[in-house]
């Protein structure tokens, strides 16, 4: 079995987005997600613990997982559906009042910064479960599948192909931090933004070379009104047979689903023996439960049984501080 141990004094910590892992610690959640397959390990770790799930969007696989993950983990799920932080009163006052009551906080919301907001007044870890920004759980969960399938990464390429959106952005993230060739096929304004260092092009035709291509939906939640002008503008982006023949050799496909056949992906390719949308898609079990284990099972404990030091906690200790000063004010 794994040694997950780490020195570093345990506290709070997040995982809002794919930064705030280190490289070495993003291969101990791979190491994790790994052993943490089994149901029977670790069933005990969140025994007496319970977790809030605050669902701003509808959700199948990350509530379904997420929820599966506690409850495999012996911790309890309080679950907060159509939750709109900032509504119903104000996200201080959220994260402070659940500080009292459970021992970590899943968040799937709109707003980013409402969720480092959450995060800044929260004494507890917070777990990014999507947000209009970064999707990191599904990232996590990409890296596992291909570690799956290539035990090695050197000369490996990613093509991610479509709108860069948040699926795209944790996962470019994720490349990077893992030594995975990645590439971005976008059309013209709707590509990564000038401050982003991301490699990407316009050209379909980038696609040459590549050992997995991966799309996600053309108009995400909140962009519905658009979808009738956005199905013009992406049609050449469209991943089916002629795409992937591009490539020049046999090529994974991926997609973070829901996906919407006949437009981002023909159902052709999704249904080929080259897809492994499913594999993703059950992967996001084992890495959500290796996510929460590293940042709730341990989070009052010190010594070498702490795992916090998989995530970096520059740039939070200020925010945690505040949110600490703030708890009973």
């Amino acid at each position: 079995m794994n040694n997950y141990s780490n020195t570093e004094p345990s506290g709070k910590s997040d995982l809002l987005s794919i930064s705030d892992l280190t490289k070495s610690g993003l291969f101990e959640l791979m190491a994790l997600s790994r052993d943490l397959r089994s149901r029977d390990m670790y069933a005990d770790a969140l025994q007496g613990k319970s977790i809030a799930l605050i669902f701003e969007k509808p959700s199948l696989r990350t509530r379904v997982t997420f929820e599966v993950a506690i409850r495999q983990l012996g911790g309890w799920p309080v679950l907060l559906p159509e939750a709109r932080l900032g509504e119903r009163e104000a996200v201080p006052d959220v994260a402070r009042s659940l500080s009292q009551w459970v021992d970590a906080i899943v968040a799937r919301v709109f707003s980013h910064k409402a969720l480092e907001e959450l995060a800044a007044y929260s004494a507890l870890p917070v777990v990014n479960a999507l947000s209009d920004y970064e999707h990191p759980c599904q990232a996590l969960a990409d890296l596992l599948t291909l570690l799956d399938i290539w035990p090695d990464l050197a000369n490996k390429q990613l093509v991610y192909v479509g709108d860069w959106n948040n699926v795209s952005r944790s996962l470019e993230r994720t490349c990077l931090l893992a030594g995975l060739h990645f590439r971005a096929v976008c059309p013209e304004g709707f590509g990564p933004a000038a401050g982003e260092q991301v490699e990407w092009s316009t050209s379909p035709d980038a696609v040459k070379g590549a050992d997995a291509i991966y799309t996600d939906v053309w108009a995400s939640m909140g962009q519905e009104s658009e979808l009738a002008e956005r199905l013009k503008i992406f049609a050449p982006y469209q991943v089916n047979e002629a795409l992937m023949a591009r490539t020049g050799k046999r090529t994974l496909f991926m997609h973070c689903l829901p996906a919407h056949r006949g437009q981002e992906v023909d159902g052709l390719v999704i249904e080929s023996e080259d897809s492994i949308v499913f594999q993703q898609a059950a992967n996001r079990l084992p890495v959500e439960k290796a996510v929460l284990f590293s940042l709730v099972e341990n989070r009052y404990e010190t010594g070498e049984e702490g795992r916090t030091g998989i995530f970096r906690r520059t740039g939070h200790v200020d925010h945690h501080s505040m949110a600490q000063r703030k708890l009973w004010m």
